[in-house]
């Protein structure tokens, strides 16, 4: 069925950048999937949309279609999320998030669990204390919307139900191995029972769970580079923003550049 030719859409900006000499190329994902789109005119002092297209902010948007890009006619902001943009670390989060979602999801790959779910992880990244915990909650959600979800419950290569003495992670057979299966992957990670208890946990509870939780920082960093290896063997390769994460992490009040 072909499209009217101007739609309205709620849409997230992950990413904008300059286009012609006034306008903005932003890079959306609304819950019909990632697509491109031009506001014509954005960057100019006196322009209407200016405010309404900063990046992560929630919107709605009337969407002209165009040639080659549509055009934004309209834009009205739902949630700008301020403490995020006043915040190094939160904003940080924020990009990872943008571009892990850049990288998985195609353009008009209609995924409206993935949409909610960025609005949901935005929200959280903008009040939470543990920012770290809501991009692991973020990361196993994502992967499960994506067909990706790692196998915690059951033996990645045999499928017998996993008990606590699972210790072994493959990223390639995509999951916890049991221990009859451990020599099937010999680059698979150990793994403590700490990091595959809260692997477990953050895969099945809410955003607002892993706000109440108290861990020591080796447990956090355990399941963040297990993980992180994980999506690595699913990209193929390694995230920009990773690098700028860490590089926040470890100097708070730096001075930080090359991620717009």
């Amino acid at each position: 069925m072909p499209r009217e030719r101007v739609y309205r859409t709620e849409a997230v900006v992950l990413r904008r950048s300059d286009w012609s000499e006034a306008d903005r190329l932003l890079t959306l994902l609304t819950p019909g999937g990632k697509r491109r789109v031009v506001a014509k005119g954005a960057r100019k002092t006196i322009s209407r949309l200016a405010g309404h297209i900063e990046l992560f902010c929630y919107t709605t948007m009337l969407l002209a279609v165009g040639r080659t890009f549509d055009i934004v006619t309209q834009s009205a902001v739902r949630q700008s999320y301020e403490r995020l943009r006043g915040d190094l670390q939160r904003i940080s989060a924020a990009y990872y998030t943008a571009e892990l979602i850049d990288r998985l999801i195609g353009e008009d790959d209609e995924n409206p669990l993935t949409f909610e779910l960025l609005v949901e992880t935005l929200g959280a990244l903008d009040s939470t204390r543990a920012i770290d915990l809501t991009l692991r909650y973020f990361e196993l959600r994502l992967l499960g919307n994506i067909g990706y979800r790692p196998r915690l419950h059951n033996c990645a290569n045999c499928q017998q139900t996993l008990g606590e003495d699972a210790k072994r992670f493959s990223t390639t057979a995509g999951g916890v191995l049991c221990p009859r299966c451990e020599n099937a992957d010999r680059r698979a990670l150990p793994m403590s029972l700490g990091a595959f208890k809260l692997l477990r946990y953050l895969q099945t509870q809410s955003a607002q769970a892993v706000e109440q939780m108290t861990l020591s920082e080796s447990l956090r960093h355990e399941v963040e580079q297990l993980l992180r290896a994980y999506l690595r063997q699913v990209l193929e390769r390694d995230l920009k923003s990773v690098a700028f994460l860490d590089d926040v992490r470890t100097d708070p009040q730096g001075d930080h550049h090359g991620l717009h």
